[in-house]
This record gives structure tokens, C-alpha cells and sequence, in this order.
């Protein structure tokens, strides 16, 4: 694998380089959350109780009630291949939006309401969320939106914060690829994940810290409780945490992708970054204590430009253009996705992304046409459920 690698004309992961360790194979799955709207309209319509209801079968258990009554999430299978994981989440975009038709609905996957989520919306039954909207108060207002969480199989809570930390320079990177949330109550907010600034209303919802060991971690969520900033460990919304139902370390960081195909670049990367840090820490090699005020304004950069302009190198400190973090990101990784046999899906789903331009871009460009959210409504609906370019019909 490194002489392949070397190859190819990149240097080696120096994990791999100095000890010749397999990279591990670690297991993904992935939940997605999208929005039911008027696909006349573009208007968000509180659906989500019907349309789950009309599927049937063993995915109906994957369709799960979110925050608001408009929202609708789905999870993955687990799995080792990214054939496997993108046919699933493909089924069960289709499912879901073959339902939402019925209902006369449009599934989308996006970040953020084009059109109809101004103030508090529609809670779903669940009285948790009821009591977060009684606890948070105004924070409530204007959420509903739909991320992508990766979660990569890891069982050593130990481990798991180390890889945290080791994967903390490149979150932004991981955001500005999929961006997708630029059009908000019906304006284009400037933004391309708009997302990003509505979740950072809530008082856990930052990158994940430098954790010291599993017992920092813990005590910080301890903190977290005791302040009443979280009401439970659900709602440690760090955009890395060690899941609490589930032995996964889970990534919180993208907008819901706006195709399955960058939705497997998304878990292609994470579990290359994940196993590329695992074979740091098993190394002794020390994560980069990358500050978080730093890490923060990284976050910013990344939501308001996406790929159409620059971002924050953290390991130099210096404003660079975005895909040369991407290429950054690549030369990190290599290895990993080398050894998975993810390279050649991953370069492609980049080639595309340079080619047509991130979700967000898709979405403005569709907007600036005719300045018509509809014409953005129906490039959702489309793209949410389209194949990738290799198993197109």
C-alpha cells in the first residue's frame, strides 16, 4: 500500500510510513434529515406524520420523526462498502419520497427552509422536544434544519477522543464540501450553510474540544448538565461526540447532503480521516492542540464561503483558497482511502463537485435564473433523489 501511494507521487501518512499498520476497517452508517415542502410553493408543509405513515415494510423503522413536523429522518444500514451504503441511502431517499408524492408533497435534502420557518415551528409529539422548546425559549425559533451525521464504528471510548482531536483541523474542510443551506425565509441569507450559525444558537452546539482523555470528555458533559445547557446527552450537540445509543464516534459537522453521491464523499472522508487518526494515536503520535477560538472562526469561514472562496488552514494559520485544503485534506488520507478502495469514488465525486459546484452554488444558481424559489424547489426534489453518475438509470 505506501509503495502504491509513494507512486502516485504523494508522501505517506508518516503512521503508515514508520510502522507499516493496516488501517483499520471501520464500519459507517449515516442518518440524513430532510424537509417536506410545496413543491409549488417551496413553502416547508408540517407532513412528516402522514408520509411516514404510508410506508411500509422493514424501512419504515428507518423513518424516524425529527425536531419539527416538517423534518423527516432516515437511517442507514451499517456497513464496510460504499456501493452498499450509497444503494441504501438511495432506497431510502426513494421510499421517502415516493411517500411524500402521495401526500403531495416534495422531499428535499437541504439545510435550511426556503420558505415558511419563521418563528417556532411545528414540534413533533415527542415531549422531549416540547420541553427543549419550554427549557431553550426563543432558541427554538427558525430551527428545523438538516444535517448529515457519519457514524463511524468505535467502541474504546479511550480511542474515540483521541481521534476527536486528531480530526479537529479538518472538520471545516468536511463543511465547506457540503455545504447546501443558502436560501432562508425566502432570501439568500450570504451564507452557504446558513445551517451552521442557526445550530450555533445552542449552547453545546461547537466543534468538539480538546479532549485530555474520556474522563475530560466526561466531565465536560457533567458541566454541560449541571449548568443546564443540555437537558440530557442527547442534546450534547458537539459537531464530534461519542454517540450515547450506539458504539460510534459520530460526525455532526455537514449540512444533509444535497445527492447520495456527496453524501458517500462525506462518509468516504470521515472514515478515512477517523482511520488515519487511529493509526496516530496507536502510534503515539500527538494530535495538533488546535485552539478553539480558532477552530470556531475556521467553522465560520467554511459556512460563509464553501468551495467559492477561501477557508482557515488551522495547522498554518493561514487564509487559503478552499479546494487547496481539500487537496490538503486528500494528501491526509490518502492511505486510508487507498487501503479502503474509496480513492477512485472519492476523486470522482470531487471532479463533480468542481464541475457543477457545491449544493449551495446549485441552489443560488438556480435562484439567480429567475429569482423564483420554486425553480430552487424543484432542483431539490430532483437532485435528492437522483443516482450517482455511476448507477444512473
Amino acid at each position: 500500500m505506501t509503495t502504491a501511494v509513494r507512486s502516485r507521487g504523494a508522501r505517506a501518512h508518516p503512521a503508515v510510513a514508520a510502522h507499516a499498520a493496516p488501517v483499520p476497517a471501520l464500519t459507517m452508517g449515516v442518518e440524513e434529515e430532510f424537509l417536506l415542502l410545496d413543491p409549488e410553493t417551496g413553502r416547508v408543509v408540517p407532513g412528516a406524520d402522514v408520509v411516514r405513515g404510508r410506508v411500509r415494510g422493514s424501512i419504515a423503522a428507518r423513518l424516524v420523526p425529527e425536531l419539527t413536523r416538517f423534518q423527516v429522518e432516515s437511517n442507514s444500514e451499517v456497513h464496510t462498502d460504499l456501493d452498499r451504503l450509497g444503494d441504501d441511502l438511495l432506497e431510502l431517499r426513494r421510499v421517502a419520497a415516493s411517500a411524500a408524492a402521495a401526500s403531495g408533497l416534495g422531499l428535499v435534502a437541504c439545510g435550511t427552509a426556503l420558505s415558511g420557518n419563521v418563528g417556532i415551528p411545528p414540534l413533533s409529539r415527542s415531549p422531549r422536544y416540547h420541553d427543549i422548546a419550554r427549557e431553550f425559549r426563543a432558541v427554538i425559533r427558525g430551527q428545523g434544519v438538516c444535517g448529515c451525521h457519519v457514524h463511524i464504528g468505535m467502541d474504546d471510548h479511550e480511542e474515540a477522543v483521541q481521534v476527536s482531536n486528531h480530526t479537529r483541523p479538518w472538520l471545516p474542510v468536511l463543511l465547506a464540501l457540503t455545504v447546501n443551506s443558502p436560501i432562508a425565509d425566502e432570501l439568500d441569507t450570504g451564507y452557504a450553510s446558513w445551517r451552521t450559525m442557526l445550530i450555533g444558537r445552542w449552547p453545546s452546539a461547537e466543534p468538539p474540544p480538546f479532549f485530555h482523555s474520556f474522563g475530560h470528555y466526561e466531565s465536560l458533559v457533567s458541566g454541560l448538565r449541571a449548568s443546564g445547557a443540555i437537558m440530557d446527552r442527547g442534546m450534547v450537540y458537539w459537531l464530534v461526540r461519542i454517540s450515547d445509543h450506539v458504539p460510534t464516534l459520530e460526525f455532526r459537522t455537514a449540512d444533509v447532503c444535497a445527492t447520495v453521491e456527496e453524501t458517500v464523499l462525506l462518509a468516504a472522508l470521515v472514515r478515512a480521516l477517523a482511520a488515519t487518526a487511529v493509526l496516530d494515536v496507536r502510534a503515539g503520535i500527538a494530535a495538533p492542540q488546535i485552539d478553539q477560538t480558532l477552530l470556531r472562526a475556521a467553522f465560520w469561514r467554511a459556512a460563509r464561503d464553501g468551495m467559492d472562496g477561501h477557508g482557515l488552514d488551522l495547522l498554518t494559520g493561514s487564509r487559503v483558497p478552499a479546494w487547496r485544503l481539500v487537496r490538503r485534506l486528500i494528501d491526509r488520507v490518502r492511505p486510508s482511502l487507498a487501503a479502503s478502495g474509496d480513492l477512485r469514488t472519492v476523486t470522482a465525486a470531487l471532479d463533480s463537485i468542481r464541475r457543477v459546484g457545491s449544493g449551495a452554488a446549485r441552489q443560488r444558481a438556480a435562484y439567480a435564473r429567475r429569482g423564483h424559489l420554486p425553480d430552487v424547489a424543484r432542483l431539490l426534489i430532483e437532485q435528492t433523489v437522483a443516482a450517482p453518475a455511476r448507477r444512473a438509470l
